[in-house]
């Protein structure tokens, strides 16, 4: 390079799975030779199914419309947003104005880099819990936010500890971000969970952003943040159809709150895109019309694959919630594993030691749970996007190992 990147990218490395993705590649290559079947990728959650009939069908019919392939609105198809109004209703009981309170994201990790575009400024103080999902800190670091870790411990539920939090310093904290059905624990919120962080929040006057993309995942009672009293005074709730919708190629989600904060954020986001595709937008209606019997069909197969994936975790020797939501299991490694290796990796992690045995001993990648955070680094992250059978493979090579 004739230049230097800015200084902003310096304390962000590239994505663990983009890093990880290509050593399995390369890995692939070689197995190939060997006459070896591929690794068995039990790593990142993307939905295998298909989406609704419906939204396929609809974006086939919109596609060949001539007036679908041109720039759209910056602030989504108004009949978009009613039907994100209509879905939070019908699910969630929120109501939200579909003109002033929503704003379409092509996807919510897009969202999470534009909310802290909008919102944070250099040396600004922002809460990400631990263990989370990375991006939080990497969009932090990229703003120059000062960020502040708060524990997540199976102690209290995977929850944030309120007393703990009203005890720090919280001078000069302006967000703090949640995320129920928690990534990557599995642990679920209630609504006396979520009353508490607003009030909290209130009294702070803090921020609180709330990714909401697992709510409909192993989760008989799906729940919005903005549902407590006083929300969105101090709430804006990022929600996706990638989950829950078996969409996520499609990148489609929505941030939702108070008028003024959806103001802001458009601000940012019309600087950065021309409006999604239209058709994708006309799918996504078809999609959140889909009743309760959508989510019953879909949650009927991810509990085959939880219960695979936890006879898995118990066969590793990891302790495991068998009433997990959300896309993953999440198992504590123990330092008696009988699958570690005395001498090997020992000055990594317990979570990524088990990880690099059973990719490079089985042919068999679970994600290591350092990359959510400290508080992660004894446990392992197995994803239920793979099918019951590939997780009875994946615990027969595994098996062999012994």
């Amino acid at each position: 390079m004739i230049i230097r990147p800015a200084h902003r990218t310096e304390s962000v490395r590239e994505y663990f799975f983009s890093i990880k993705n290509r050593e399995m590649a390369k890995l692939n290559a070689e197995r190939a030779q060997k006459g070896l079947d591929p690794i068995i990728n039990l790593g990142i959650g993307a939905p295998d199914g298909m989406p609704p009939a419906a939204a396929i069908k609809a974006l086939q019919q919109s596609a060949e419309l001539p007036d679908s392939h041109k720039y759209q609105s910056y602030s989504g198809l108004p009949a978009l947003k009613e039907a994100f109004a209509a879905w939070y209703k019908r699910y969630y009981g929120v109501t939200l104005d579909p003109v002033t309170e929503i704003q379409p994201l092509m996807g919510s990790k897009e969202g999470i880099l534009i909310i802290f575009l909008t919102f944070i400024n250099e040396g600004d103080k922002v809460l990400i819990p631990d263990p989370s999902y990375p991006t939080y800190t990497s969009a932090a670091e990229i703003v120059g936010a000062d960020v502040i870790k708060y524990d997540l411990l199976p102690e209290n539920n995977w929850w944030p500890d309120i007393d703990a939090l009203e005890k720090m310093d919280l001078t000069g904290v302006k967000m703090m971000w949640t995320n129920y059905p928690g990534m990557p624990t599995g642990a679920k919120a209630t609504p006396e969970l979520y009353q508490r962080l607003v009030d909290f929040a209130l009294r702070h006057n803090i921020l609180l952003v709330n990714d909401n993309p697992y709510s409909f995942i192993l989760n008989d009672q799906p729940l919005s943040m903005l549902a407590a009293e006083g929300a969105k005074e101090c709430v804006v709730e990022m929600n996706s159809l990638s989950k829950a919708h078996n969409m996520s190629g499609w990148r489609v989600g929505l941030v939702a709150g108070a008028a003024d904060y959806i103001t802001e954020i458009l601000k940012v986001k019309s600087q950065m895109d021309s409006g999604t595709f239209k058709p994708v937008q006309i799918a996504a209606i078809a999609a959140l019309e889909q009743g309760p019997e959508w989510f019953e069909q879909l949650n009927a197969e991810y509990r085959r694959r939880r219960e695979a994936a936890c006879n898995l975790m118990e066969l590793i020797g990891a302790e495991c919630n068998h009433d997990s939501a959300g896309l993953f299991v999440w198992g504590r490694v123990k330092p008696d594993n009988r699958f570690l290796v005395a001498g090997r990796d020992e000055d990594k992690t317990l979570g990524e030691r088990l990880s690099n045995r059973f990719l490079y001993d089985a042919g068999v990648f679970i994600t290591p749970g350092f990359i959510f955070g400290h508080n992660g680094e004894n446990y392992i992250r197995a994803s239920l996007c793979a099918k019951a059978e590939v997780l009875e493979k994946a615990a027969a090579k595994i098996k062999n190992l012994l």
